[in-house]
């Protein structure tokens, strides 16, 4: 709806205006409307530029800025969950090595190798991680599909970020079970038979 500059600013109690919309035909005279623009304004403002005239290229450069700041914050977060996450898993397999010895002997013992007993702690953690990574993928999911019920944000989840999210929960699995599954793996089979 068009109305006269004078009853906007009536209707908006303002004696000024925020914001003037123009439009030009053809994409390479924006540099030269931009200018003749600024040349009028500045007459109309007694030789003061005390306004700001941005393109809609320049609003998109702006919008993609922040976005990409917002994906560098979201993505630290997102990397100091992870490594939360894999201190929490390495913590729990320390433990569960810990009260383990006995049966790491006795497997020991009967002739299990190295890499068996490797295998197994490297198995547990990253089924840890992945059980934790489903659980996260599922969140992540339903929060999506309840942000646009309540705002008026669309969302969307893709294939490749699912994806991409439950590789890391393996890889967290993996890097942080080394440690506590070598730690099983060095353990004396006599000494591990003795612990109580």
């Amino acid at each position: 709806m068009f109305i006269p500059t004078t009853s906007a600013q009536e209707l908006f109690d303002t004696d000024s205006l925020f914001q003037i919309v123009t439009k030009v035909g053809r994409e390479e005279d924006m540099p030269k409307a931009q200018e003749q623009i600024r040349e009028i304004l500045t007459k109309k403002h007694s030789n003061k530029e005390d306004f700001t005239i941005i393109s809609q290229d320049e609003m998109i450069s702006v919008m993609g800025k922040v976005l990409n700041i917002m994906t560098g914050v979201l993505g630290g977060i997102a990397g100091i969950s992870l490594l939360v996450g894999g201190i929490g898993i390495m913590n729990i397999m320390l433990v569960s090595v810990k009260e383990r010895t006995r049966e790491i002997g006795l497997r020991k013992a009967v002739g299990a190798k190295k890499r068996d007993i490797l295998l197994q702690f490297l198995i547990e953690s990253i089924s840890l991680s992945l059980i934790g990574g489903i659980i996260g993928i599922g969140f992540g999911i339903g929060i999506s599909l309840l942000i646009p019920r309540f705002t008026f944000l669309p969302t969307m989840v893709s294939l490749w970020s699912v994806l991409i999210a439950f590789f890391f929960s393996a890889i967290v699995g993996i890097f942080f079970g080394v440690y506590p599954a070598r730690k099983a793996t060095k353990l004396d089979p006599i000494q591990a038979l003795r612990y109580e």
